[in-house]
């Protein structure tokens, strides 16, 4: 998973999981629900890629 967009949207979320659009907005806000209370600003629909790849494959991004 190469990209070089820092956030992903629920599409796709979606699209990685392949899972409904409205499944891909629960797992989403969970995650922004998570950040919220560590004290970070979220935006609905959208989670930050290295916070997705952190919680769901268990390892950081690597910086180039």
């Amino acid at each position: 998973m190469t990209s070089n967009q820092y956030m992903m949207c629920v599409e796709d979320v979606a699209k990685e999981l392949d899972c409904s659009k409205s499944y891909a907005y629960k797992i989403v806000k969970m995650m922004n629900k998570e950040l919220a209370a560590q004290g970070y600003i979220t935006m609905a629909g959208r989670v930050p890629r290295a916070f997705w790849e952190k919680k769901m494959y268990g390892y950081d991004q690597k910086s180039e």
